[in-house]
C-alpha cells in the first residue's frame, strides 16, 4: 500500500505502507511525514486535511493527534460521495501503472513514485481549483 498527499502547489513524496495499515500505523504515517509535506508544499500551518471516513481514519486516537497538532480537518458528511481529489491522482497513477506492468514489487513501487513525483503542479492546482464546484454540482443534483 502507499500513501500520498498533495495540495495546489503539487505532489509530497509517496510513502510505502509495510503491511496492513491500521490507526497506529495510519498517525505514525502522519507524524513523520504531513506536517514536513505540508511544510515543503508552503502550506503553512493552516491548512485544511481532507480524508474518508475510513475507521482508521476518523478514530478517536486520530481524530485527537489532528488536534493536537492543530490541523483542521475537512468535515465530511455520512452517505456522501467520496469527492476527495487524490481519488483522480490515484486514478491516473492506476491508469499509468497498467500500460508500463511492472514485473515485480520493487519495480511498481518505484514506477508508483516516480509517477507520482511526475504529477504536475497544474494538474493539482486545477483539482483544487474545481473542488468547490464538483461540491455544488452534488449538492443540486441532491
Amino acid at each position: 500500500m502507499l500513501w500520498g498527499c498533495f495540495s495546489s502547489a503539487g505532489t509530497w513524496e509517496m510513502v510505502r505502507v509495510d503491511g496492513k495499515m491500521d490507526g497506529a500505523k495510519y498517525r505514525a504515517i502522519l507524524e513523520e511525514n504531513l506536517l514536513e509535506s505540508a511544510k515543503d508544499l508552503r502550506l503553512g500551518r493552516r491548512f485544511t486535511f481532507q480524508q474518508d471516513k475510513d475507521p482508521k481514519h476518523k478514530a478517536r486516537a486520530t481524530m485527537e493527534w489532528f488536534k493536537t497538532k492543530h490541523i483542521h480537518v475537512l468535515e465530511w458528511p455520512s452517505q456522501s460521495p467520496d469527492l476527495n481529489p487524490i481519488e483522480n491522482l490515484w486514478q491516473d497513477l492506476k491508469t499509468a501503472v497498467h500500460k508500463h506492468c511492472p514485473s515485480n514489487l520493487t519495480e511498481l513501487e518505484l514506477f508508483c513514485k516516480e509517477e507520482w513525483a511526475r504529477i504536475s503542479v497544474s494538474r493539482c492546482a486545477k483539482l483544487v481549483e474545481t473542488y468547490p464546484k464538483r461540491l455544488a454540482a452534488v449538492i443540486a443534483a441532491k
